[in-house]
């Protein structure tokens, strides 16, 4: 599990840890608000044995440097660009997992040339209607996450987390929250954490039209996959995402919740594996 040091501009100097395995297309996944490489450790497994799977730690979570800045979409492209580069990846297909979607999605718009195809599991997408739960708004309080945070232990992160799935598997639950859990958890962690979910806000609040209007222009084959139980991201959402795509196919998976590559590993790891490696893509 190797590091990179990222170059130019903003990021220039950024160390970014992340996971490779297999040979083949470049397929990039990126994982949600909180989450770090190895949790796509199951849809690693499934696209490695026909891709060059690449899954990192974003910025400000997982091993990955945790700068003090503004953790906008914009921010994390523009570091998942460096990334690409410094690794020479001209082009790759994308996998966005939640927040990690929606990274995509500004990726694509921001440089369309260097992707192949979209694929956003339970994907958040900026543009289309979301509506904030009020623990996140409270969290996202100055003053108020800071001290929440400081009363964070691993059994109410799981209990948390656990209300995410539609039906929850400990091992999981467990494996989410305990991976690098003092490393995920620590002052600078949760600093990143807090500044995310407040500073993405502009994205999907202030710049909500101007996503819309340039979603509506994106030329690439995108494939959503979304839990009909979703408590975090509705299905509303992801029905109004999918119809603002020009070349977009949006697949139900029924009796699951926020995680749809883990709740139903082998059905949607392998809807996964043919759209970014196998058949032609939805027209």
């Amino acid at each position: 599990m190797p590091d990179i040091t990222l170059r130019g501009g903003e990021v220039d100097g950024l160390a970014i840890h992340y996971v490779v395995a297999g040979r083949g297309p470049a397929v990039v996944l990126l994982h949600g608000l909180g989450g770090f490489a190895q949790s796509w450790r199951r849809t690693i497994d499934a696209l490695a044995p026909r891709a060059t799977v690449f899954a990192l730690d974003l910025p400000g979570f997982g091993r990955s440097a945790k700068p003090r800045t503004v953790y906008r979409l914009g921010y994390f492209a523009r570091a998942l660009h460096a990334f690409l580069d410094a690794l020479g990846v001209g082009q790759a297909s994308l996998v966005g997992h939640s927040l990690g979607g929606a990274v995509a999605v500004t990726y694509a718009l921001t440089h369309p040339a260097r992707v192949e195809r979209l694929a956003l599991v339970a994907g958040l997408v900026p543009g289309f209607s979301f509506r904030m739960s009020w623990a996140y708004r409270l969290i996202a309080l100055p003053g108020v996450g800071e001290a929440l945070g400081l009363c964070g232990r691993a059994p109410l992160y799981k209990a948390a987390l656990a209300r995410c799935f539609h039906v929850a598997r400990p091992d999981d639950v467990d494996f989410l929250i305990d991976h690098d859990y003092a490393i995920r958890t620590g002052a600078e962690a949760r600093a990143a954490w807090l500044a995310t979910a407040r500073h993405i806000r502009t994205d999907f609040v202030d710049h909500r039209v101007d996503y819309r209007r340039a979603i509506a222009t994106l030329d690439l084959p995108v494939l959503l996959v979304h839990g009909r139980q979703d408590p975090a991201v509705s299905a509303q959402h992801a029905t109004e995402a999918a119809a603002g795509f020009p070349r977009a196919a949006l697949r139900w998976v029924d009796g699951c919740g926020h995680f749809p590559h883990l709740e139903h590993a082998p059905v949607v790891n392998g809807w996964l594996a043919e759209f970014v490696v196998g058949r032609p893509a939805p027209r």
